[in-house]
């Protein structure tokens, strides 16, 4: 049980770290140049996307968890990369990828059915990029990082319990499964879009902590409420609080409520595909590159203002209740 609990605050120190160093190279290496639109849609695109594709062929190897360790050494090279930009942001966006899949599925793995590991792995890497979009260290210092992570990750990875080939999900499932994929979306878009007249200075900080720690208490209190349950407390608060804020203390608890269902939607997906729980982690994140597209495209905004956020809470609500009726949780 140690060994479980050492893995998890292991990989989640890890996932700041890998969101840390990959936000810095984008934002201090590789931005300002011509490429830097660019750079931005690749690393996403290999960061979120590709995850599925990689969560099928990790789920395939017993010591999944291994594929973390290639993903720090993969976002290591891309700094090394850095004089070609597109190059590194590919390089660096796999290796993000596999850092996820591999840390995700050994966490699900570790987690007995349990959200609040879930919770505890995601929420850091809002710290990560947060700072590394914001600071500038020498490259060796995040380089350095990644490669000692490598191989502290190689040195803890065990093998997985054997799992049976994954069978196609039956009808109410894929139902499930769209609802969930749907949630994430609007999250990943809304995420994009939030902003506030008094979004600045340590309101700012504020609203980063609210996303760290909103992460964290949804997968807690998942497990202690129900996830139902929990899903229509957060969401709906999530939606009053939304209405409310002009003012900044409603505004960072309605950002608080809103990302509670994080480690929500990632526990339904692995409980729907248990022989899957690589894809099931990779095709959520190919949903938080969907809702990064129309901000990317410069498109209108469809949800903005206070009543627009409340309204994609609400929607939110909505769908991810029928998905976790429809799955049976």
């Amino acid at each position: 049980m140690q060994e479980k609990y050492l893995r998890l605050w292991s990989y989640a120190l890890g996932h700041f770290w890998v969101d840390f160093s990959c936000a810095l190279l984008l934002f201090s290496r590789l931005s300002g140049q011509g490429e830097w639109a660019l750079c931005v849609l690749l690393y996403n695109f290999c960061a979120f996307a590709l995850q599925m594709p990689i969560g099928v062929l990790a789920g395939r190897w017993r010591y999944s968890g291994r594929v973390a360790t290639f993903g720090c050494i993969l976002a290591a090279l891309g700094w090394g990369l850095a004089p070609v930009p597109a190059a590194a942001a590919v390089t660096a966006g796999l290796g993000n990828a596999c850092f996820h899949v591999g840390g995700g599925m050994q966490i699900l793995e570790d987690g007995e059915k349990k959200a609040a590991s879930l919770g505890i792995f995601v929420s850091p890497g809002a710290f990560g990029i947060y700072f590394g979009a914001l600071l500038e260290v020498p490259a060796l210092l995040p380089a350095v990082g990644l490669l000692l992570f490598a191989l502290w990750f190689h040195r803890l990875a065990v093998p997985a319990a054997k799992s049976p080939e994954m069978d196609v999900p039956d009808q109410n499932a894929l139902w499930a499964l769209m609802c969930f994929f749907l949630v994430v979306v609007l999250r990943s878009y809304l995420g994009m879009v939030l902003s506030f007249p008094w979004k600045t200075g340590g309101w700012n900080l504020g609203m980063l902590c609210a996303v760290v720690l909103g992460k964290a208490a949804g997968g807690f209190l998942g497990d202690c409420m129900g996830m139902r349950r929990t899903a229509a407390i957060s969401l709906g608060l999530a939606a009053v609080f939304f209405c409310l804020s002009d003012f900044p203390l409603a505004g960072i608890t309605a950002v608080f409520f809103f990302n509670m269902t994080m480690p929500i939607t990632l526990w339904a997906a692995a409980r729907l595909l248990p022989a899957g729980k690589g894809f099931a982690f990779g095709l959520l994140t190919f949903a938080l590159f969907i809702g990064f597209l129309p901000v990317w495209l410069g498109w209108p905004l469809l949800l903005a203002g206070g009543t627009g956020y409340a309204a994609g809470a609400a929607c939110s609500l909505a769908l991810l209740a029928l998905g976790l009726r429809k799955g049976g949780l």
